[in-house]
């Protein structure tokens, strides 16, 4: 469902991305992990079109992003880490706007997003305006808009950030749903308990780098058996107990 071959991001002498090769299958749900500013954003800017590659090529669908770019971002829905909303529009305004975008047939858009609404619980706020929103709120707007179209890819950077605990199950229980039916998602997370929770591989990037991947089993079983915390902190080169004991004046144990 996606597949990235040598994805380079330049700008000037600064390597964002460095030639990056990962694949997700469908019915995948793949987590992508990495330090503050290791290159997270820049890939998922890079996968869904915002973002022109220096190098690299990325299909999504079997469609080629640069060579077929309607076709390609037909199939994707995309939750960037700060959804962009139009305060002035009420949040059903704003899902048959992007209905519209995708040129979806009224009736039935219609009928798709008063379920949405339904399922996200923002059926009594659906008449007021997004600039009245929650943050939380916002984000399942944004993941219902990312939803309304059925794409068969979801490309989502931090997608359970600002949520409350039942709203995060809630996006949780609807992304394994959307795998159990064929979709892939790919998923930016810094939330380590959500990737081993709900990802069936991960990939950690690591200046601008993909320092390792596969599923939870496999790096584990590649790390003596370590936790997911310890498989992180050992390929980024985390040094946080001794950065924490510092602070304190203290050596770290």
């Amino acid at each position: 469902m996606i597949r990235v071959r040598g994805l380079r991001k330049c700008y000037g002498s600064l390597v964002a991305v460095d030639r990056l090769d990962l694949h997700v299958r469908e019915g995948e749900l793949f987590g992508f992990l990495g330090p503050n500013g290791a290159g997270k954003t820049t890939t998922i800017r890079m996968m869904v079109g915002i973002l022109r590659p220096t190098e690299g090529t990325v299909t999504i669908a079997g469609h080629d992003l640069a060579s077929e770019p309607v076709a390609a971002k037909a199939c994707l829905g995309y939750l960037p880490d700060e959804p962009a909303l139009y305060d002035k529009l009420t949040g059903r305004e704003f899902l048959r706007l992007v209905a519209e975008v995708y040129r979806l047939p009224l009736g039935p858009a219609d009928v798709r997003i008063t379920e949405l609404l339904e399922v996200f619980d923002l059926s009594e706020q659906a008449g007021d305006l997004l600039g009245s929103y929650s943050h939380g709120m916002r984000q399942k707007t944004a993941l219902a808009a990312a939803l309304l179209h059925d794409p068969k890819v979801l490309i989502l950077d931090e997608p359970t950030v600002g949520l409350d605990p039942k709203s995060a199950r809630l996006a949780k229980d609807i992304l394994r749903e959307f795998c159990r039916r064929g979709g892939a998602v790919f998923m930016s997370t810094h939330i380590l308990e959500v990737a081993q929770a709900m990802c069936g591989r991960v990939g950690i990037i690591d200046h601008s780098r993909l320092a390792a991947v596969g599923t939870l089993d496999e790096l584990r079983n590649a790390a003596g058996r370590a936790s997911l915390e310890e498989i992180f902190l050992r390929v980024t080169g985390g040094e946080e107990s001794a950065d924490a004991a510092r602070v304190f004046g203290v050596e770290a144990p």
